[in-house]
């Protein structure tokens, strides 16, 4: 069996440009089943970009993206979806006009092998704050509980892959420490990954593998016992 045709999400030689501004220049990048991947890098680097590439955001100006095999470059968000691909966006995306139960309810769906482990009730007993604000507008949530709302509504979906992109940003460090606790229970359920956060202590702590990237280039590439063994990489790439 091809290396493609065994891996969830396979991008090579990927290419994107923003008007003139060429953003990525030349990715390679690989999910494989059950893998949890942490990428990281400084602000402007690129992974928001790469994200939104492999979701058909974005659409490269060269390389391809394959997904379960198939050829999705330049594919629509929809259509990457439907292979089983789920998008936690940096500002999260919720829809502030429908409830709490709404927002969940409206995107539950079987996997594309027909799963329905993530159910309505597995995702409450996930996110007891949830729970206690069913009937709550997406726009009365505080940050942290929108966060757990948009994750929380991207497991209705059972999905094989979840990209979760500024996983904790601006939130406080007790919701956090309650995102975090969810991305390993997350991992644990079989459920693919990929983690953008500024935070690589607690990144490292469920990632299988790391991608590091400076100014649209992959500078590392490997598993996280290989980078927690070179700090320096840490210090120059990111800065701690």
């Amino acid at each position: 069996m091809s290396r493609i045709t065994t891996t969830l999400v396979h991008a090579t030689g990927l290419n994107t440009h923003y008007g003139q501004s060429h953003i990525l220049r030349g990715i390679d990048f690989e999910v494989l089943p059950g893998q949890t991947i942490g990428l990281m890098g400084r602000n402007g680097m690129g992974k928001s970009t790469l994200l939104k590439s492999l979701m058909g955001l974005v659409k490269p100006s060269g390389g391809q993206v394959h997904i379960k095999g198939r050829d999705m470059t330049g594919a629509a968000p929809f259509e990457v979806a439907r292979q089983g691909i789920a998008y936690v966006p940096e500002g999260r995306g919720i829809f502030g006009n429908l409830s709490v139960k709404e927002n969940l309810q409206m995107a539950a769906r079987a996997g594309t092998q027909g799963q329905r482990e993530w159910t309505y009730e597995r995702v409450l007993e996930t996110f007891p704050r949830l729970k206690e604000r069913l009937g709550h507008g997406g726009q009365q949530l505080s940050g942290g509980e929108q966060q757990m709302l948009t994750i929380g509504r991207a497991l209705m979906t059972n999905p094989d892959l979840l990209i979760l992109d500024e996983a904790t940003e601006g939130l406080a460090p007790l919701i956090a420490r309650e995102i975090w606790r969810i991305c390993a229970l997350i991992r644990e359920s079989g459920i693919s990954s990929i983690i953008v956060d500024k935070n690589w202590k607690h990144v490292t702590q469920i990632s299988d593998r790391n991608v590091i990237l400076v100014k649209g280039e992959v500078a590392f590439a490997g598993s996280t016992d290989e980078l927690l063994r070179q700090p320096e990489l840490l210090e120059r790439y990111l800065g701690v």
